[in-house]
C-alpha cells in the first residue's frame, strides 16, 4: 500500500464531497449523518470519503462494516472508504503479524464482541476481503484525504504508510503549505469540533467518546470546508 492520487473524471462544481471522521462502531451516529448528508445534496451529485477506524471501542463495529459495505456498492464508485490504524491493527491480527492482545487492547476486544467472535481469525470472509480493499489515500487535487495525517518531511508522493497510519506529532504542529489541505482524523480534537487549520483539517471529533461524529462538506469551487455536519446520536 502507499500513496495514490486520484483526479476524478466527476469532479465537477456541482459535486459535493463528504468526508467522515473515525466512526468506531457508532453505528447510529453512522447511519443519522448519512442521512443528513444526503438531504443536505439538495439533489447534487455527492461522493463519501470515509476516513478510516470504523471498527473498534465502540460497540457495533459489525454493523458499521456491514452498513458501509452497503453504502458503496450502492454508490457506484462514489464512496470512497480509507483504511485507518484500527483496520490495519485487525488485519495485522488476522495475518499473525501482531500478538492478538495487542489490538485487542487498542479496542479489538469490542469488536469481536460485535461479531460473538472469540478471535480475529473467526471474523467473515467478505469483512476481511473489504478490509484489504481498503486505500490509505485519495486525493482530489485540491485536498488530499488520509487517516491519520502526512510526514512533513517528505514530498506526498513519497509517504510511508506507516506514518499514514499513525502521525501525530510532528504533523499536527507544521504549518508548511502541502499543496493540499491535509483532511484527516485519528487524533480526536477535544472540543468534540473540526479543527480547521491553513493546511490540514482534523474531523476526528471523538464519536466513540459521547461526542459528535462530522462531516465536512466539500464542493468544486474552493478547498476548504464550506460546511459542517455533525451527528450527535
Amino acid at each position: 500500500m502507499g500513496f495514490a492520487s486520484l483526479n476524478p473524471s466527476y469532479g465537477d462544481a456541482m459535486r459535493r464531497i463528504y468526508a467522515v471522521g473515525d466512526i468506531h462502531g457508532s453505528l447510529g451516529k453512522l447511519q443519522n449523518l448519512v442521512a443528513r448528508c444526503e438531504e443536505d445534496t439538495g439533489g447534487r451529485p455527492m461522493t463519501f470519503v470515509f476516513l478510516g477506524d470504523y471498527i473498534d471501542r465502540g460497540p457495533q463495529s459489525r454493523g458499521v462494516v456491514e452498513y458501509l459495505i452497503e453504502l458503496q456498492s450502492r454508490m457506484s464508485g462514489h464512496m470512497i472508504p480509507l483504511m485507518g490504524n484500527h483496520e490495519a491493527l485487525a488485519l495485522a491480527a488476522i495475518d499473525s503479524s501482531l500478538d492478538e492482545g495487542g489490538w485487542l487492547l487498542e479496542g479489538g476486544d469490542m469488536t469481536l464482541a460485535s461479531y460473538h467472535a472469540g478471535s480475529a481469525h473467526e471474523l467473515p470472509g467478505k469483512h476481511v476481503a473489504w478490509l484489504r480493499s481498503l486505500r490509505l489515500t485519495y486525493d482530489d487535487g485540491r485536498r488530499l484525504f488520509v487517516h491519520a495525517g502526512v510526514n512533513p518531511e517528505k514530498p506526498l508522493d513519497a509517504q510511508d504508510d506507516p506514518d499514514l497510519l499513525w502521525i501525530r506529532e510532528p504533523f499536527l504542529s507544521d504549518a508548511r503549505d502541502y499543496g493540499r489541505l491535509i483532511v484527516h482524523g485519528h487524533t480526536p480534537t477535544p472540543t468534540g469540533r473540526p479543527d480547521l487549520r491553513a493546511n490540514r483539517l482534523n474531523i476526528d471529533t471523538g464519536a466513540v467518546y459521547g461526542r459528535a461524529l462530522t462531516a465536512a462538506v466539500f464542493d468544486g469551487e474552493q478547498t476548504g470546508p464550506v460546511a459542517f455536519i455533525q451527528a450527535s446520536e
